[in-house]
């Protein structure tokens, strides 16, 4: 999913140099801290946005592989290399490493896959200003109640992405050997941990007196409902009625999705998936 867990993935094998961006002068398409790995069998794993400049870290970590160990080199703006040049004008500083610590990212990978926030020291007491530590947060996952066709388009968007899903549907809508929902009962065998995202989508409403406290109460990042101006109201009345005033809580979203009034259910869909990710992105430690 995130192209910087696929990098340090690669890293953490062995056999590999890291690349990160430890400085940006100006703007870049990718932000501080994203991450190439180059591994020595000519693969590289990982986004630094810029095709050329993708290239150009592989010969130059090629170059240092058998002597220098992890530098900093600056690309664009004020670069002393006056044959490479970036397009955006601006200036990246690139920590190059040929010689990774590879148990430090593989602690780093067991603590995502836990779901646990973890961080990577880049040794860089020498540039101060540059970025010392780089922090990883787990990827995201989506929690869907509902029923209707936005509901499996949600989950198909959610899955095509790479995103882990965990879908629940009343009793009756639900498939063979598929967990299912009561209503006036909350979910009791699903986890939600400050990286997952609920969104429940009934147009039967009563649905959400049970369901929507309870998601309030969880550490989701992100709870979405969807519901016209009149039903918006009764839930409000209904969760101040729980202790749950939403205007108190950032991370309630009603009606759920980007796109205004949309009716059409893949479009809606979108715009929550859409919505979701957006939530989702402005966690990231490094901005």
């Amino acid at each position: 999913m995130q192209s910087d867990h696929f990098a340090l993935a690669r890293c953490a094998e062995g056999n590999a140099a890291m690349c990160t961006i430890v400085n940006i002068e100006g703007s870049f398409s990718r932000r501080l801290g994203a991450q190439l790995a180059v591994g020595w069998h000519g693969d590289m794993v990982g986004s630094l946005a810029d095709g050329c400049l993708e290239q150009q870290l592989r010969r130059e970590a090629e170059r240092a592989r058998t002597g220098l160990g992890a530098f900093v080199m600056r690309f664009g703006k004020n670069s002393l290399n006056i044959d490479f040049r970036l397009p955006c004008g601006s200036g990246i500083d690139i920590l190059i490493d040929t010689a990774p610590d590879f148990e430090a990212g593989r602690q780093v990978l067991r603590q995502l896959t836990q779901r646990r926030p973890a961080t990577l020291d880049l040794n860089l007491q020498s540039h101060p200003s540059f970025l010392q530590r780089r922090a990883y947060i787990p990827q995201p996952r989506l929690v869907v109640l509902g029923t209707g066709r936005e509901v499996t388009a949600l989950v198909d968007f959610a899955q095509g992405y790479g995103v882990d899903v965990e879908c629940r549907f009343p009793i009756g809508d639900a498939g063979p050997g598929m967990a299912s929902l009561s209503l006036g009962h909350a979910p009791e065998d699903i986890s939600i941990d400050p990286w997952t995202a609920i969104v429940i989508l009934f147009h039967d409403h009563e649905w959400e007196r049970m369901l929507l406290p309870w998601a309030l109460r969880t550490d989701a990042f992100f709870v979405g409902v969807q519901g016209g101006q009149a039903v918006r109201e009764e839930r409000e009345a209904m969760l101040q009625a729980n202790g749950l005033g939403s205007s108190a809580d950032s991370r309630f979203h009603s009606p759920v999705g980007l796109i205004p009034r949309t009716r059409e259910p893949d479009m809606l869909a979108l715009s929550i998936f859409s919505h979701v990710m957006a939530e989702y992105d402005s966690l990231h430690p490094h901005r």
